[in-house]
């Protein structure tokens, strides 16, 4: 079940708060019938006996005893048997969630319109009755921006072959839920459907090989075409003609909704990923938005028919196709027997022309040929306002305004590119090539490496401040990380002068503890001609002929981090020179959250707390240096890694945080299960939209008291310190890594081989601090501990409570959209544990003498399951979701075996040692890859 879309966490089939049974019927019925194909195609595939193999398992997996019966006709199963077991299960859940996908997408369809169009109401009905400034919320769309930013984070553990089955699977079942569907095409339905299953029988769910960086970007891009063909256009077009409807107006050339990715330029302990890696994944990008702006012009040339017999052209149009028939004569030569009278059809014909001429020319790196390809984006725009202008001027309103303007925000959107990509790499990289520079010069009384990050800070704001080539013609002498670093600036450059300044806009810095963290990169990419400061410019403000082509984006990454995040971008912003930087990227800075490793360091409620109080105290400091804040959330794809609905945390920041543009992540499963759908795309975009458009425009004051806002801190620094102690005290115990390898299949994540960057961090120790956050959450979460989601947060609230402020604790539950929405996905955690499944996995696989730190989790979940049932008033989780809690226990029914099944093959993995059977090791790797399926998580 997943919890990662945009419906409320309520379920799936709930809306807005309401659950819908008929759904739930309907859900089940469609479950059911690929339920019963599937057991068709495995008795055709394995026979009859291994079909009955597979209920018999299911059905000892649900009888209320201690699991003897069960674990006892496993360890007879063979390595053969064993995966055809696996497999069965995990085909069960990829059919289940591909059903689940199909009626969430439908029960969306039947509810009343909401989403957008509520938050353009109550920004109408606010502006209205004074409560919001017109002059303000105009300014504020001009930068109103949400930005989804796609990455390669190896947490889909199924194929792109599996999911583009599944995708033609859930086009199926939709067809079937008409019930205007005739008899006959019903009928053919049930057969492709048979022959559909079959085939995703026969498709192996393992990749032979780590995918590559490239290969990672063509599954992002699968996803990125789509959505800016078939969901973006309309969702555009919704946003600005509600925004209309109400009186307000998005600018000329605003850009509410783009996309980003990471994918290629994120280089932080992955050595896959190299300059050449990035330019070939930028290529690959340019290539698709080509493709749909191509397709988009194509489909508008046939639509617009528009004859001079009939109507008039404008002056300027006239005289533009005199131009092009000049430089483009073989298009002239080409288009004039067909379209002599329709001037729109022949503008295009030529607009289409010059899309070929731009791709040629970044495919070549060759120079820009005015009349023959465009420069940029812009260029292919103004041609289509100049359309657009033609139309108006000449009784086509209702196409400029439609047909027009839909292709016209598509080009604003989406640019040559598709997303812009950001590039990330580890503070201590640039530092070391500095420090290769520095003692090269030879002019520092003592090594750079060896010296205190303030006497960097005010060595590289002295140089930054200066006019001197610190590098020059010395690069070429440079090697290893140094020369690795200055290359990648280099190539950055050429990708700004090839694509476009949408290229990459943001250089995000790992590990960002100081000042001169950000500052050494901004040295380093002046010596390659990102950053000039010329002279003339001084102040807060940007000199007459200061660049900076990309933004300096820090990474807090951990509780010590954030809680030092004010007073470093206050020293940022302090630097003359660095402000000069800002004011030239048109006074944004961006700051990055990451959610993951805060958890993993601090425990959720920690983290959660110490990133809401850093986003004030960064609002705080933009606001004071005059600066707009773009936060990026680096949220994963479950609770314990940032997860949960999009919308919901965008409406639970602090007030005044989102000032118009935020960029949040997308990994992953995520990916998958909110935008394979068109639906669900749609759903999941809109309300993530029309999150931010509230938050920017009717949330920038404080909606309560500071009195009341004082005692809730309060009790949330109670909360926060006492879970952290609690949680790091089990993390710190020396037991907790044995423990944690023994009773998870973490080990294993390796060889599933599901992304291309490896899952330690380089250069450790080999210890939990060197464990990247994805598979510590992904080993959590198949043995159904889940540890991250919900550690702590018991103690925190049993320790407010004691301090007297447990009816504060439901005022705040009751009032308080943060803490509303920490609650619930710590309850949603909490659903998917099963400590009774994972005291399977301890029994079976941790040494007698390593069990310690289970009593420690188990007294917390008890602790945890009691503390929350009491803040929400509720008797039982998921008391108001009934449909997902019938959901959860289905799954459950398919779940258990395939626990059983994976500590069984553990056993006898572990117990084989360096000489595991290759049928040994599959047969476990697929029980990882059905776990994760069912449960709608990996990391």
């Amino acid at each position: 079940m997943s919890t990662r879309t945009e419906t409320p966490t309520h379920g799936p089939l709930a809306v807005d708060g309401v659950s819908s049974d008929e759904g739930h019927a309907a859900l089940r019925a469609s479950v059911r019938r690929l339920g019963e194909l599937l057991g068709e195609s495995l008795t055709r595939h394995e026979g009859a006996d291994l079909l009955d193999l597979v209920e018999q398992v299911r059905a000892l997996a649900r009888e209320p005893d201690d699991g003897a019966k069960l674990a006892e006709l496993l360890s007879g199963v063979d390595d053969r048997t064993a995966i055809v077991l696996a497999r069965a299960f995990t085909a069960y859940f990829q059919l289940a969630n591909a059903s689940e996908q199909v009626h969430r997408g439908l029960e969306l369809s039947r509810q009343p319109a909401g989403g957008l169009s509520a938050a353009v109401q109550r920004l109408h009905e606010a502006v209205t009755a004074g409560d919001a400034d017109p002059r303000e919320v105009r300014e504020v769309l001009g930068r109103l921006q949400l930005r989804p930013v796609f990455t390669a984070h190896p947490t889909e553990s199924s194929r792109r072959s599996v999911l583009d089955l599944l995708l033609r699977i859930t086009a199926i079942v939709e067809a079937s839920e008409d019930p205007q569907q005739r008899a006959v095409d019903a009928e053919r339905g049930r057969r492709r459907l048979a022959e559909l299953v079959d085939l995703l029988w026969q498709t192996d769910e393992l990749r032979v090989e780590r995918p590559r960086p490239a290969d990672e970007a063509r599954s992002a891009l699968h996803y990125l075409r789509t959505l800016s063909a078939d969901v973006l256009p309309d969702l555009l077009e919704d946003l600005e003609v509600g925004l209309a409807h109400a009186g307000l107006d998005l600018p000329a050339g605003a850009r509410p909704l783009r996309f980003g990715s990471w994918v290629g330029g994120d280089r932080d302990g992955n050595p896959n990923v190299t300059p050449e890696v990035t330019l070939e994944v930028l290529g690959l990008m340019h290539e698709a938005a080509l493709d749909v702006l191509s397709a988009a012009v194509r489909e508008l040339r046939t639509e617009l028919a528009a004859s001079t017999q009939v109507v008039g052209v404008s002056a300027e149009l006239a005289a533009s196709l005199e131009r092009d028939a000049h430089l483009l004569p073989e298009v002239r030569a080409d288009r004039e027997r067909l379209n002599g009278e329709e001037p729109y059809r022949f503008k295009l014909s030529y607009a289409l022309a010059r899309l070929e001429g731009t791709r040629a020319r970044l495919r070549s790196g060759g120079e820009h040929v005015p009349g023959l390809d465009y420069s940029g984006p812009e260029e292919f725009a103004a041609e289509l306002r100049l359309l657009q202008d033609s139309l108006r001027a000449n009784d086509g309103d209702l196409v400029a305004e439609g047909s027009v303007a839909r292709l016209l925000r598509t080009a604003h959107a989406v640019g040559f590119g598709l997303a812009t990509l950001d590039v990330r790499e580890h503070a201590e990289r640039h530092h070391a090539a500095l420090a290769a520079v520095y003692d090269r010069l030879g002019e520092l009384v003592q090594p750079y490496a060896s010296l205190d990050r303030d006497s960097r800070r005010r060595l590289l704001s002295r140089e930054l401040a200066g006019h001197r080539p610190l590098i020059g013609a010395a690069v070429r002498s440079l090697t290893g990380t140094p020369a690795q670093v200055m290359h990648l600036f280099a190539t950055i450059r050429a990708s700004l002068d090839r694509y476009g300044d949408d290229a990459v806009e943001s250089y995000i810095v790992s590990m960002t503890q100081g000042v001169d963290d950000l500052l050494a990169v901004v040295v380093l990419a002046r010596e390659v001609g990102l950053v000039d400061l010329a002279d003339g410019g001084r102040g807060d403000g940007a000199g007459p002929g200061d660049v900076a082509r990309i933004g300096f984006v820090p990474l807090f990454e951990t509780v010590t981090e954030l809680e030092a995040a004010e007073e470093l971008l206050e020293g940022l912003l302090s630097d003359p020179s660095y402000r000069r930087v800002v004011a030239a990227r048109g006074d944004v800075q961006e700051i990055m959250l990451g959610y993951s490793d805060s958890s993993k360091d601090a425990g959720i409620a920690a983290s959660r707390w110490q990133i809401h109080r850093a986003q004030r105290a960064l609002r705080d400091v933009a606001r004071r240096h005059g600066v707009v804040l773009r936060l990026f959330h680096g949220r994963g794809g479950s609770v314990g890694r940032g997860g949960g609905p999009t919308g919901e945390a965008i409406l639970a920041q602090p007030y005044g945080t989102l000032d118009g543009p935020i960029k949040v992540t997308e990994q992953g499963e995520v990916i998958s299960d909110k935008y394979v759908q068109p639906r669900l795309a749609r759903h999941n975009l809109e309300v993530a939209l029309a999150a931010a458009l509230e938050a920017s425009t009717l949330h920038r004051s404080s909606r309560l008291g500071d009195d009341v806002l004082d005692a809730w801190d309060g009790t949330m620094d109670v909360l926060a310190a006492a879970g952290q102690r609690a949680y790091r005290s089990l993390v710190r115990d020396p037991g907790l890594v044995p423990f944690f390898l023994a009773a998870t299949p973490v080990e294993e994540l390796g060889n599933l081989n599901i992304g291309s960057r490896p899952s330690r961090r380089p250069g450790g120790t080999g210890g939990l601090e060197d464990l990247r956050a994805i598979p510590w959450v992904f080993g959590w979460t198949q043995s159904r501990i889940n540890v991250p989601g919900w550690f702590g947060v018991g103690s925190g609230l049993a320790a407010a409570r004691a301090d007297g402020r447990g009816e504060e604790l439901r005022e705040m539950y009751a009032s308080w959209h943060f803490f509303r929405s920490f609650v619930s996905n710590v309850q949603m955690t909490l659903a998917k544990t099963d400590l009774g499944i994972a005291a399977h996995y301890v029994e079976e696989l941790v040494p007698a003498g390593q069990r310690g730190a289970f009593d420690v989790i188990r007294e917390e979940h008890a602790r945890t399951l009691e503390q929350v049932l009491w803040v929400t008033g509720q008797e039982s989780l998921l008391e108001g979701a009934p449909v997902l809690r019938r959901t959860l226990e289905l799954r459950d029914a398919y779940l258990a075996p395939l626990h059983a099944l994976q500590v069984s093959l553990l056993a006898r993995a572990r117990a084989a040692g360096e000489g595991v059977d290759p049928a040994l090791r599959r047969a476990l790797l697929l029980t990882i890859n059905g776990i994760a399926a069912g449960m709608r998580n990996t990391g």
